[in-house]
């Protein structure tokens, strides 16, 4: 009895750990400001500070706030060429977010599609 409630208590630290670790990246993807910037590095990757800013009407200390939670949550990725610094996207956490929050969720929605469109194109009987 033991060992099952050491194994219970390890998936359940376990669950709570990868809930941690979503918590930055859900506040990270709350904000639009934050959002329009991962629409900017998703349009065209790599891209420095000054770059962004030429399509957020914001100050440069801000769209910096916002870069840097971004990077906190692993959403954007930082590589320095000389003294500019360019940011890229990371897609992997939202990939992750797919994997656990909507995948399971398409698969009914798909199956009703799949079965409306079978019996759509059944001969009538």
């Amino acid at each position: 009895m033991q060992a099952i409630t050491c194994l219970y208590f390890m998936q359940v630290n376990d669950c709570m750990t990868r809930s941690d670790r979503s918590d930055p990246l859900f506040k990270a993807l709350a904000d639009a400001s934050r959002r329009k910037l991962l629409d900017l590095l998703y349009a065209n990757d790599g891209q420095t500070l000054s770059q962004l800013c030429e399509h957020l009407e914001m100050t440069r200390q801000s769209v910096t706030q916002h870069l840097d939670l971004l990077e906190a949550a692993n959403l954007v990725a930082v590589r320095w060429r000389g003294r500019e610094k360019l940011h890229w996207l990371n897609p992997v956490p939202l990939q992750d977010i797919y994997e656990r929050w909507i995948r399971k969720f398409e698969k009914p929605r798909l199956k009703a599609l799949h079965d409306l469109k079978r019996r759509l194109e059944s001969p009538p009987k």
